[in-house]
């Protein structure tokens, strides 16, 4: 929401994207972050202990700070301070004076854990953060990905719930190798999320051997499957093949990029979430199809 004094044009309001960057606001903001869903907890859970006794009797907060120590500073677990003031004055040390990628590393390295229940509601603060402070990125499916859209994280993440492999495989899969900062695999992440609609039309169709071409005919006459997404998504499917079916033809393009495996990822699940609740309307929803969460998911999509 702009301030008074946006509104009033006498502030500037933010409208570069923050891509290969990061500003003083958005550095502060995501700190806040941590401080409120694990700093700040692990310092309660000492409590006394700061002052008195070591930290290796507190086992939540231990195993946060060995783990960072050990998979993320990469330093001897020896040089950890007993002192909680100590750990955190390094590990903001580190933070403030890293590049903006390092503190997306960090970040996403934090949230992977919950011993303190906060892993959800800190992705959620951080998302908030980002979209306000127009950040490109966003975490999905518990990675830092550059999806800027709330629609576009919103697909993605009903398939993830949704927990049916080996699509949801395929998708996981495939947002890794967009995510990755230091060496993305477009390529090979447009070919994961391609797999991702072919096995679920696999799983409809129970025909395990078939190729996407052929389950989205068998599909279309189980399910109302308009010709333009059958035709969309069966040349989708050829660009990323060979005439002998073998996907290996991306891997030769070199001219590919983030925009063209995001475009791929986002469509891709949406094709899987309309295939969903398709099936589900229909009477054969694949197999897994009916978890908890997949179905409220489904419901919700649909308005029940």
């Amino acid at each position: 929401m702009k301030s008074f004094s946006q509104r009033k044009g006498l502030k500037p309001v933010k409208v570069e994207i923050q891509t290969d960057s990061m500003d003083t606001d958005l550095r502060n903001r995501l700190w806040n972050a941590l401080t409120l869903h694990y700093w700040r907890k692990i310092g309660e859970d000492i409590g006394l202990r700061e002052k008195y006794g070591p930290i290796v009797l507190v086992p939540k907060a231990i195993r946060i700070i060995q783990a960072l120590w050990n998979e993320y500073f990469k330093l001897p677990l020896d040089t950890i301070s007993w002192r909680w003031l100590d750990i955190q004055g390094k590990i903001r040390e580190h933070y403030f004076s890293s590049g903006w990628n390092e503190v997306y590393d960090l970040i996403e390295f934090i949230a992977k854990f919950d011993d303190y229940g906060e892993s959800a509601r800190f992705m959620e603060l951080c998302n908030a953060v980002l979209q306000e402070e127009v950040s490109a990125y966003r975490f999905v499916g518990g990675l830092i990905t550059q999806v800027t859209s709330g629609e576009e994280i919103s697909e993605i993440e009903e398939v993830l719930k949704t927990r049916i492999d080996p699509v949801t495989t395929h998708l996981e899969t495939a947002l890794k190798l967009l995510s990755n900062r230091k060496s993305p695999d477009y390529p090979n992440s447009i070919k994961e999320s391609i797999s991702a609609v072919e096995a679920i039309c696999r799983l409809i169709t129970k025909d395990p051997n078939a190729t996407l071409g052929q389950s989205l005919r068998v599909v279309k006459q189980k399910i109302p499957l308009h010709p333009a997404l059958e035709g969309a998504f069966t040349k989708l499917y050829g660009y990323t093949s060979t005439a002998e079916g073998i996907r290996h033809a991306l891997l030769e393009e070199r001219r590919l990029d983030f925009e063209d495996a995001k475009f791929m990822l986002v469509s891709c699940s949406a094709f899987i979430n309309y295939l969903m609740v398709k099936s589900s309307k229909a009477g054969i929803a694949p197999t897994g199809a009916d978890t908890k969460t997949g179905k409220q998911q489904r419901e919700k999509k649909e308005g029940v």
